[in-house]
Order: C-alpha cells, then structure tokens, then sequence
C-alpha cells in the first residue's frame, strides 16, 4: 500500500478555522498532509511568510501527519519535491468554484498525475475567509470566533502598529 501525500497550498494570511477545518478533514483522507505557505508578494500579504508559517505550526501542532512548508515556487513543483499525488482545495460557496475549477484544470495541464480534490469546511466555518479576518484587524474588530486560539494569541500579542 502506497503512502498518500497530499498538499494543502495557499496563503493562510492568517490560517482561520476554515482552513483548519480543511487541514483536519484532508488527514483523515491522506496518510500525510503538507501545508504550503505561497510567498505571494503580489497579494501584499499582512504577515511576512515566516509569521504565516508560524501561525500554522502553532495551529497544527496537535494534528499526527501534517507539516508545514514555505513555497515561491509553481504548486505541480512543489508537489513533485515533496512527492504528493494530491492538491487539496477548499470550497466555500459557487464564488469559489469557478476560480478554483480553473486553477485545478491549469495544475492538470501542467501535471496531469496530480489530482485536486476540493473540500467543503463545515457550514459553521463557511462564510471565513483571510480577507475577512483581515479587515477585522485592521479595525481591531473581533475575530476569535474566526481563528484557531493559538493564532489569536500570535496576533494578539502583535502590536498594532505592524497590522496596519
């Protein structure tokens, strides 16, 4: 029996319970997941990469079988260097599915061995995104229903002079 590796890429700025969500439901499919967290300067993230990939050890620390990479690289290559046959997606509404379905058909035309499988959060962490929870810091709204606690505690503990 073959060991299978899927990868969960995207920008987690921050990681919310959404992609918690995703992260714990992909482990119970995949014998390993790996967390990859793009660079993306061109989205003009709030957190530098290192605090992303913190935020996420922080959040999965408990979860056997998940890990966490930093990436500026194409995600088909990342996932040969790591050996995953899998991309995870997740979808949260139809405003989704359409840029995810095209992002998922470029990947297949660029590596047709590796397969997307998109997941649904539960209805409960559905309506979260990091662009939310972003826009709720920047106005010092209230966002712990949104984020795993430890990464609350990590944002918290920011001053918020370094959010704006």
């Amino acid at each position: 029996m073959s060991h299978k590796i899927a990868l969960y890429p995207g920008t987690f700025d921050p990681i919310t319970n959404g992609h918690y969500d995703i992260i714990e439901r992909a482990r119970n499919l995949f014998d390993e997941v790996i967390v990859a967290v793009a660079t993306s300067v061109d989205k003009k993230p709030m957190f530098t990469l290192q605090e992303r990939i913190n935020m996420v050890e922080v959040a999965i620390k408990d979860l056997d079988g998940v890990r966490v990479v930093g990436f500026n690289n194409l995600t088909v290559d990342l996932a040969h260097e790591h050996n995953a046959g899998v991309l995870i997606r997740g979808l949260r509404a139809v405003s989704d599915f359409e840029y995810e379905l095209q992002l998922g058909y470029l990947n297949n035309s660029l590596d047709d061995t590796i397969e997307t499988v998109y997941l649904m959060p539960k209805l409960k962490h559905a309506f979260i995104s990091s662009s939310i929870v972003r826009n709720l810091l920047k106005f010092n709204g209230k966002t712990e229903h949104l984020l795993p606690s430890e990464v609350q505690e990590i944002i918290g503990s920011m001053t918020s002079c370094t959010l704006q």
